[in-house]
Order: structure tokens, then sequence, then C-alpha cells
């Protein structure tokens, strides 16, 4: 049930943003344990001025390639499956759409699952929570 906000800089052509996004999400099937068809994303296009970030700090050189991915997630995951997901992401979108590691920049947030509603303004109390009529 993770949410994925994803920023990178205008003016990439459909293509690479479709392989961004189809790598952010099998990189997250493959190491971050998430379900195939869970897949919730937001895609944030911004100006050269409206995403700033350091081109050397911890990392880098970042070119303008860069892009910042921010994971919301209700369930716990293990610092070495967190590490795990960090490397296959780089891996998969160097494969597509040709993003260098050193650009790839990853937040996880973590929530209760009292934090998530995902229909009719239910609270998502419990991870396999079945409804019954």
């Amino acid at each position: 049930m993770p949410m994925a906000r994803i920023s990178l800089l205008k003016g990439k052509p459909q293509s690479y943003v479709k392989a961004l996004s189809d790598g952010v999400h099998r990189a997250m099937v493959e190491a971050f344990d998430v379900p195939p068809d869970d897949r919730f994303q937001v895609i944030h296009q911004h100006e050269l001025e409206e995403l700033v970030f350091d081109r050397n700090y911890m990392g880098g050189p970042r070119s303008d390639n860069y892009v910042l991915i921010c994971i919301t997630a209700g369930k716990p995951r293990s610092t070495s499956m967190k590490e795990a997901f960090y490397r296959r992401l780089t891996e998969v979108l160097a494969e597509s759409p040709g993003i260098r590691p050193e650009d790839v920049m990853v937040i996880i947030n973590m929530t209760s699952f009292d934090g998530w509603s995902f229909s009719g303004s239910v609270a998502a109390l419990f991870p396999q929570q079945e409804v019954t009529q």
C-alpha cells in the first residue's frame, strides 16, 4: 500500500516519465514487498527553479536528470529490505529510462495503518482487513 511521489524537472518525453513510473513500481514489487496491483503514484514535473537540490551533497554529482522519490508506506520494512530496495531501484532506473544512480534520491516515510483511508472514509486499521457484507 505504499504511495510514491516522484519529482523531476520538466522537459522529459512521456515515454521517459512512463519508464520512470514503471521502474519505481517494478522495484517496489521486486524488493519492497508490494503486490503487483498495488500501484499509487503522483508524478510532479517542476521548472528548474522549483526543484532545488545540491548537486554534490552526500553523493553526486547530480545532473538535471535528478529524481526525488518519496514513498509513504504503512507496513514496516527492515533496514535490509530498504537497502535492497534502494539497490534494485537504481538498477532498474539505470536500465530504463537511463537514470544514473547518483541522480536518484529516495525518502521513505512510515505511517500507521489508521493513517490511510482507501475509500469510503474507512480507516485501514489492519493490513489484511476483509470487508464482510
